[in-house]
């Protein structure tokens, strides 16, 4: 038992230590084109041009999470898949910011905080009871939320909560580096494709 508590320590560890040096790379590799997006944001939609929600994170602990402003400032604050007609509530560029995933580029920054890795269960938003419950009962809110996971690499938008849970459990049972590295591969060829988001 003991040694197992110590490499599931060194795992948290590393996992860690790969969560800081991969985000501090990827805002020296985007930080001009995320400046840019801020400045086209501000220009032609109303609001922040980051958005800032409260999400559920490890522990069922909120934290804020930043995103680009991809929704105009009355949108209901739902999951954009339960809003009747997302489109109609999309910023000009709101679309292709989602469709690209490079929204979520400011999510980095909650990585350095900790308050993310890069592969876990999505965070859910506060008033996503049905989905927080689910996730506690399989015991998937002792993980650190993810910008990506393995219900973004099968389904993302398309899957129902229960699908999305029982993938997360799953993730839960077997996480490990090498399968992080398999599902963050995968993200980035979903991203290229824009698979699996509806809007």
């Amino acid at each position: 038992m003991k040694k197992n508590r110590i490499l599931i320590g060194l795992i948290q560890i590393m996992k860690r230590i790969f969560d800081i040096f991969f985000a501090f790379i990827l805002i020296c590799i985007f930080l001009i084109p995320a400046i840019l997006i801020t400045l086209v944001l501000f220009l032609i939609s109303e609001g922040d041009p980051i958005y800032w929600s409260d999400r559920v994170g490890i522990n069922n602990k909120l934290f804020r999470m930043p995103k680009f402003r991809t929704m105009q400032i009355n949108t209901p604050v739902v999951a954009t898949h339960l809003l009747k007609n997302p489109s109609h509530y999309c910023t000009p560029i709101g679309s292709f910011l989602r469709k690209s995933s490079l929204d979520e580029l400011p999510q980095l920054w909650s990585i350095l905080r900790g308050d993310m890795s890069f592969v876990g269960p999505r965070p859910a938003l506060f008033n996503q009871f049905d989905l927080i419950d689910l996730r506690t009962k399989l015991g998937v809110h002792k993980l650190l939320p993810g910008l990506t996971g393995l219900a973004q690499i099968n389904g993302r938008d398309k899957l129902s909560v229960s699908e999305k849970v029982t993938l997360d459990a799953s993730y839960l049972k077997q996480k490990n580096f090498w399968l992080d590295i398999k599902i963050l591969c995968k993200t980035i060829n979903g991203i290229i494709r824009s698979k699996g988001i509806s809007h």
